[in-house]
């Protein structure tokens, strides 16, 4: 029977052993990712947002380790698995790299190869996961290009991603994370690197996209007016763990923790003119933000880390 959830992480824990000891990245997540939803996870730099996406996809390297939990993933096309018990030479990994879930990292170059067209590099996802031939390959690419908005396909789909523009060139990634219809989209702060105008259509894009295919979305991102715009849930997270839960309006509206409190008196339109910007640290104020508290439900679908 197909659950209202697409993913359930439960009591995640990571680290990673440096030389000089070892770092918890994440302490106990436990957070669902409705189905045909968009789910953003926001929080500070280091506070496990990208760590939960790599574990997600098993793109998690040494000297980072799983250490404890579960990720239930309940696809619809497959059986429902946990993505962290599954071996490293199991064929299901290979779903979870671009076929099942696909990623949008935050810097499209990083995503593309120098070296090989636009056109190629789209099809060659196509290629890697369903049995078709290059030709077919190449017109689905074409057509997805087009979906993302990409103007003069047939000059554009033979150029290198150098001679795109930025904006461009995370359409192209957009294109190669979808073209094979996952069923997740994880969107990796994947406007961080572009303007503010092309920051909001390429949010547009992806918003239009995610309602058009259906898949649910985890938008991992450090900006709240990108949560406004695109997000249905919000998960908040600090130093590794999760500290609450609710729906983008529960959130936003009416924020329980004191630091979804102190994330949102430290954006500048929310205070008034010539007062200083409030940091995390004097908007918290003497609350106790380092502590962890269980997750306790505070109302339908809301949860929050208090004591």
């Amino acid at each position: 029977m197909m659950t209202d959830n697409i993913l359930e992480i439960r009591k995640l824990g990571v680290r990673f052993r440096t030389d000089t000891g070892i770092t918890n990245a994440l302490n106990d997540v436990n957070f669902d990712v409705p189905r045909g939803k968009v789910t953003a996870i926001v929080g500070e730099s280091g506070s496990g947002k990208s760590v939960t996406a790599n574990c997600i996809m098993r793109l998690l390297q040494p000297p980072g380790e799983i250490v404890s939990g579960s990720i239930q993933f309940n696809p619809s096309r497959t059986e429902s698995f946990d993505v962290v018990a599954i071996g490293e030479r199991d064929p299901r990994i290979y779903d979870l790299h671009g076929g099942l879930i696909s990623m949008v990292f935050q810097e499209p170059m990083t995503a593309l190869s120098p070296v090989y067209r636009v056109g190629n590099q789209v099809a060659e996802a196509i290629l890697c996961h369903r049995d078709v031939s290059k030709d077919a390959a190449m017109v689905e690419a074409h057509d997805m290009l087009r979906r993302v908005g990409i103007p003069d396909i047939d000059t554009r789909i033979q150029m290198y991603p150098f001679e795109f523009s930025g904006g461009m060139r995370q359409r192209v990634v957009i294109a190669m994370a979808l073209v094979c219809n996952p069923e997740v989209l994880i969107c990796d702060e994947p406007t961080t690197a572009l303007d503010v105008t092309i920051q909001a259509e390429i949010l547009t894009l992806i918003k239009d996209l995610q309602e058009e295919l259906s898949n649910s979305i985890i938008f991992i991102t450090h900006d709240i007016g990108i949560v406004a715009q695109i997000a249905d849930y919000v998960v908040v997270m600090y130093q590794g763990r999760v500290l609450e839960i609710g729906t983008v309006r529960q959130v936003l509206k009416d924020p329980l923790h004191p630091y979804t409190k102190g994330l949102l008196a430290a954006i500048p339109g929310n205070v008034p003119k010539n007062v200083r910007l409030s940091t995390i640290a004097t908007a918290v104020g003497d609350a106790d933000i380092t502590t962890p508290f269980p997750l306790k439900e505070v109302g339908e679908g809301r949860l929050v880390s208090l004591p």
